[in-house]
Order: C-alpha cells, then structure tokens, then sequence
C-alpha cells in the first residue's frame, strides 16, 4: 500500500512537471525573440546560406589544384610480342598514377562572382525572412490581446443586460413591465453570448497561428504578459511618419538589385565565352612488372603539358547567347527602376494608412467613452422606469457596435504601424 502510495505520488508529480513544460509566458518582445530561434522558416532560410556557402565553395575548388590518383592491373595472359625475330615476354602489370591539373577561364572567375552574389541574396532573405517572423509575432501577439480584450467587455455587457433582465423579469411579474420588454432583453444576451463564443473560436485560431510561428506544439498554452495600453504607442507610431525612406534599405529592393548584379555577370560570362581556356598538369607512372623476364617499358614515369583551348567559330550561337543575356539585363534594370518608385508611392501610400489609422483611432477611443456613458445612462432611467426596454437594447447594441469599432480600428492601427516600420527597414 505504501508502495502504491509512493508511485502515484510520483506519477502525479511527473504529469504536474510535464504540465509546467508546455506553458510559455511571453511578453511581446520574448515572443519575438523565442519565434528567431525556434520558427522553422527561419531554420530553412539560415539552411539557405550554408547551401548557398557551399555551391561558393565548389565553384572556387574548380580554379584549384585537382589532384587525381589511379591503380590498373593487367595480364596479357602468357601473350609474347615478336619484333625482328626476338620475343619479348609481356608479363602481368600494375600501373600507379598520379595527376594534378589546373584549368583557369574567365568563366570560373565570373561563375564564382555569381555565387558570391547568390550567397548575399541567401544573406538578405534571410534578413528579410526574420523581419517577417517579428512582424508576424507582433501582429498575433496584438491579435490575441485584441480578442481577448474583446471577450471582457462583452462579457461585461452580457453581465449587465443579464442584470437588467433578472430586474425586467421581477417588473414584469409585479405588472409593472410587459413580457415583450423581457422577450427583447432575452435575444439580445442570446446574441451577445453567440458573438462571445465566435471571439474565443476566433481568439483560438490566433494562438494556433502564433504557435506556428513560435515553432512550438499545438498543445504548449500560450500566456501573454503584456497589455494593449502597454503596446499601443501612438507617439511611436506618429515618429514613423517623419522617418526618411530610403528604397536602398528595403529587404526586396535589394534583393533586386542583386538580381541585376547577376544578370550583369551573365552578360559577362558570354562575353568571355569568346576567351580562351588553359589548363596545365602534370602527370606521374609507374609501372610495376610482377615477373623477372625482361620485357619493354616505354611508359615515361613524368609528363607535363598545358592546353590552350580557343574558340574559332560557332555559327553565332554565342553572340546569340550573349544577345540575349543583354536583353534580359535591359529587362532587370527596367524592373529595378520601377521598383524604386513603386516603393516610394508604397510609402507614401503608407504614411496615409498609418495618419488615417491614428485620426480613426482617436475618435474612437471617444466614441467607445460616449456610448458606455449612453448605455449607462439609459440602463438606470430603465431601472427606474424612465425609459423602455427598446432604448436600453439600442444603446446596448451602440455600445457593441462602438466596441467592435474600436477593436478594428486598433488591429488597423497596428497593421499600419507595422507595415510602415516593415517598408523603412524600422525595427520591431
């Protein structure tokens, strides 16, 4: 018994232990940083520069010393070669070799230029992809803080129209009211308690899509330390609008303009097509005859060459190609100079956004004040009978109407913030 006693003690305590593991209690910038180290996206991307150091590497060993060794064995089979009336045996063999060679284009040098441009393109994605990440974080984070804000203050009002129900019942049973004021009260918290269930479904989606981007399992709880008012800086969010931009600072113009680096490499690169290529190598045998007969050996045991290769004619196909490298770089600084401007309308589009958002956000932080004080006011003048059960199910749904409004309008505010900081390059 005491045995059992001891086992379900420490069974309880694993479980409790077990439970204390998969909670996570994050402030804003904690999410952010656990979602850097964790998220897989960024795991891939960070996989990316090895790929891309290692393809670096393996064009740069083709303009280094190749060093190649081989062993042949052979057995003429008794066979005896007769030259001017004398045998010579040709006894079994083994040959050791051993080549080093170097070949040196202006290919080489330019397809190692590429690399080095593909391993900065791995680097800025990368960048871009953590930037992503944060921003993604940022906006679940005030998303989840968003909805739950929500559920409290519907909750609040259900708490209120559930009170003045039980009042209209009461009025209601003493002849004062009729049972249609109760009727109306009744679908109205029915409504309510609908919209308070759909938020938390919604509210739940949110921190299955934050726990995607934390990299953790969907049954770790998430707990939010942080609060909206202590997120929510419009003094912050105003600066933004007077940050100069610059398109040289965004992840996509850069990654652009590393496009056209490579387009310009590939012009290059078939321009040099009609260069010519060396390679140079030295070769050394030996042969070992397994058999005391004398035999002929005219295997020399070094040898050295070089190899110039110059191209002649190739029936155009190389202007071709090069015509066409040519046109396509044409083609990327068409795109990198529509970019540019296309951002800085981006941007200004933005700044719009984010001065509407802060201006919306204002007047309905007021307009959420104004009609709490409505419902308020009506849901006493109801209580003592100064007014009908119509105007306290209209002020109510003002006031939900005015709650709704201002949640959105503080998601916007936040989405425009943060694309505005995702464009300037502007950290989290």
């Amino acid at each position: 018994m005491k045995q059992t006693i001891i086992l379900l003690t420490l069974f309880l305590f694993l479980c409790n232990h077990g439970s204390a593991q998969e909670k996570l209690s994050l402030t804003l910038g904690q999410a952010q940083e656990y979602a850097l180290d964790h998220n897989r996206t960024l795991k891939n991307a960070s996989l990316d520069i090895q790929k891309a150091e290692a393809s670096r590497w393996s064009t740069l060993s083709t303009m280094l010393p190749q060093v190649n060794g081989a062993v042949d064995y052979a057995n003429m089979m008794g066979y005896k070669l007769t030259m001017m009336g004398f045998d010579i045996a040709m006894p079994p063999y083994a040959t050791f070799s051993l080549t080093t060679s170097i070949s040196l284009s202006a290919a080489q040098v330019i397809g190692v230029q590429m690399q080095n441009i593909a391993a900065k393109m791995s680097d800025i994605t990368l960048k871009q992809t953590e930037q992503q990440v944060s921003n993604q974080v940022k906006t679940l984070y005030f998303s989840a803080l968003v909805m739950e804000e929500t559920t409290v203050l519907l909750d609040s009002n259900l708490a209120n129209m559930k009170k003045l129900l039980a009042h209209t019942e009461n009025s209601v049973r003493v002849g004062i009211l009729n049972q249609t004021d109760a009727d109306q009260l009744a679908v109205q918290i029915v409504t309510v308690e609908n919209t308070i269930n759909s938020v938390k479904r919604s509210l739940e989606m949110i921190y299955n899509a934050l726990r995607l981007q934390l990299g953790i399992s969907v049954d770790t709880e998430i707990e939010l330390t942080q609060q909206i008012d202590e997120l929510v800086n419009v003094e912050k969010a105003t600066s933004l609008l007077g940050v100069q931009f610059s398109s040289e600072n965004n992840f996509n113009y850069q990654l652009l303009k590393s496009s056209v680096d490579l387009s310009k490499a590939q012009v290059n690169m078939k321009k040099w097509a009609y260069a010519p290529s060396l390679t140079a190598y030295h070769s050394y045998t030996k042969k070992e005859y397994f058999s005391d007969e004398p035999t002929m050996n005219m295997t020399p045991p070094n040898i050295i060459g070089l190899s110039l290769k110059v191209p002649i004619f190739s029936s155009a196909s190389r202007y071709a190609s090069l015509k066409a490298a040519q046109i396509d770089y044409e083609k990327q600084m068409n795109t990198l100079a529509d970019a540019g401007e296309g951002l800085v309308i981006q941007h200004r589009q933005l700044c719009f956004n984010l001065s509407s958002a802060l201006e919306t956000y204002e007047t309905q932080k007021k307009n959420i004040e104004v009609n709490q004080r409505i419902f308020e006011d009506i849901s006493r003048k109801f209580e003592n009978g100064m007014a009908s059960s119509l105007e306290v199910t209209t002020a109510g749904s003002g006031l939900i109407t005015a709650q709704s409004n201002y949640v959105q309008t503080l998601l916007n505010l936040v989405s425009a913030q943060i694309a505005l900081e995702e464009l300037l390059q502007n950290g989290n």
